[in-house]
This record gives C-alpha cells, sequence and structure tokens, in this order.
C-alpha cells in the first residue's frame, strides 16, 4: 500500500539508496522543519484517499487562497481539442496548485502537468502528474512519457522555465528564460497555446538563496527546499490569473526557431499582467 504522506526518510533513500545514511541527522531534521513535514502530513492525512482536482481544491482551500481569475473567456470550450497552458512560475508552488484547481475544475480533471518528480511523493497530485527526471534512472523513459502526455486528451499545464521566477539585476521578479519543448510537442501534436500569467512573488530571503546558489555554482538547488516554507508565508493571500487568448500552433513557423517562439509566448505572458486581457 502506498504511503499517502510524506517523509523525508524515504525521499533520502530513494534519491540516495545506501548514501543516505550519510546525511547528517541535524540535516536530515532541519529539511523535515523547512518542508513543514508534520503540518503537511496532518493535512494528507485528513485527506484519506482523496486525489487529483477534488484534492487541489482543498489545497486551496487550506492554504486560504483568494483566486482572481481575468479572461476566463479566453478559455477554450469544453469541447475543444486539449491544448498547452503555459505560465510564469512566480512562487513555485501555490501557483501550480491553484491553476491545477481553476482549470481542473473548469475542464473536469482533464489536466495533466509536467513535473518535477519529486511531486510524485504527493499521493494526492500523483494522478495528475507526468514526472520528468531528466538526469536520473528515470531520464531513459523521458521521451516516451512527455510523448504520452502531449498524445493524449488532456490539456497539459506547463511552467517552462522549469525553476520558479527569480529576482533580476533591476529588481523585477522574473522568470528564466522559457525551454522550446512547449513550442516542439505543441506543434507536433497540434495543439494551440494558451498564455496565462499568475502574479505574486516569494520572499526576500528565497531571492538571496537562490542568488547565492547560482554564484556558488551548486548543482543542487538549495532555493527549491524552502519552496514548502515559501507556501505557508504566502498563505491568506489574493492572486490574479490572467487567462490570455489562446496561440494557434500554425503561429510556431520556421520564421524563427522554437526557443526564439519560447520567448515571445513568454514576453506575451508578461504583456497580460501589463495591459490586461
Amino acid at each position: 500500500m502506498q504511503s499517502t504522506t510524506l517523509d523525508i526518510d524515504r525521499v533520502l533513500r530513494d534519491k540516495l539508496g545506501s548514501r543516505a545514511r550519510f546525511v547528517p541527522r541535524l540535516l536530515v531534521n532541519y529539511l523535515k522543519r523547512i518542508i513543514h513535514q508534520d503540518e503537511l502530513n496532518e493535512f494528507i492525512t485528513g485527506e484519506g484517499d482523496k486525489q487529483g482536482v477534488p484534492w487541489l481544491l482543498d489545497c486551496v482551500e487550506y492554504l486560504d487562497m483568494k483566486l482572481e481569475v481575468r479572461g476566463a473567456e479566453n478559455l477554450p470550450a469544453l469541447d475543444a481539442p486539449p491544448c498547452t497552458f503555459v505560465s510564469n512560475h512566480p512562487l513555485g508552488g501555490q501557483d501550480g496548485v491553484a491553476l491545477g484547481a481553476v482549470l481542473g475544475k473548469h475542464y473536469d480533471g482533464r489536466i495533466k502537468y509536467l513535473v518535477n518528480d519529486l511531486l510524485m511523493n504527493l499521493y494526492g497530485l500523483a494522478p495528475l502528474c507526468v514526472p520528468i527526471n531528466k538526469t536520473g534512472a528515470q531520464s531513459r523513459q523521458f521521451p516516451a512519457m512527455v510523448e504520452a502526455g502531449f498524445r493524449s486528451t488532456d490539456h497539459i499545464i506547463m511552467f517552462p522555465a522549469g525553476l520558479c521566477s527569480r529576482r533580476q539585476d533591476d529588481g523585477s521578479i522574473r522568470d528564466l528564460a522559457w525551454q522550446k519543448t512547449f513550442v516542439t510537442k505543441s506543434v507536433e501534436t497540434q495543439r494551440n497555446v494558451v498564455p496565462i500569467h499568475f502574479s505574486g512573488h516569494n520572499s526576500d530571503r528565497f531571492y538571496r538563496i537562490a542568488r547565492w546558489n547560482a554564484r556558488l555554482g551548486l548543482k543542487v538547488n538549495i532555493a527549491m527546499l524552502y519552496l514548502v516554507d515559501e507556501m505557508f508565508r504566502n498563505r491568506h493571500k489574493t492572486f490574479t490569473i490572467t487567462i490570455g487568448r489562446p496561440i494557434p500552433y500554425t503561429t510556431f513557423d520556421r520564421s524563427r526557431s522554437p526557443k526564439a517562439w519560447a520567448a515571445y509566448v513568454q514576453e506575451e505572458v508578461y504583456r497580460l499582467a501589463q495591459q490586461g486581457v
């Protein structure tokens, strides 16, 4: 029977194998505190066997998120062919939960995320995930899993930056350059792309950690470890979801490279916040 609770010890064993025993106990206990393991497990236990969109809706309620949706009229019809929904990633947690709840409720659960495989440890979220781990043992299956996700009848939700937003030199909070996968796969599978802007930001502490992580050239994304703590810091807040007009997949022709088209859509997303829908 699959455990429905978070267990840092188990995650470390799964990721590190026999090397997990060398991780200092002090560090393990700190990780449990920073991801709020006890608080999350209390919520997860209360959810029981609930999964998918109902679980996401309960997450929104638990985090006391107020969601203001603008541009809902731009959502493709319920009977429209599956689309690729792409969004900026300012929070790294709540934005994914909120988008899944809004789109999943609208499309009666016909959604899938392309996400880091670590999120597969969340029992309630797992059925909605196409897990991605390009560097681990799963890497050989990566192309087939992405292909299956895009060939399915589900709408795909993606955060093309891969990482949550970072503070730029000018002080703005923006995504890193978007990856091109959503362009190439949407063209191949004839999916229109729906741009979405999500408001919000994390704490100054998070951006300092992320900056030092980059400056030191660390291979481990230390900042990611703090995303759950950031989620708890962002409880009881209001976020605006702005949905833009669908971009036909035929737009992405050979006049630009897929990478350039990805950059184009990224700019369109940020224009949504500046100009409205």
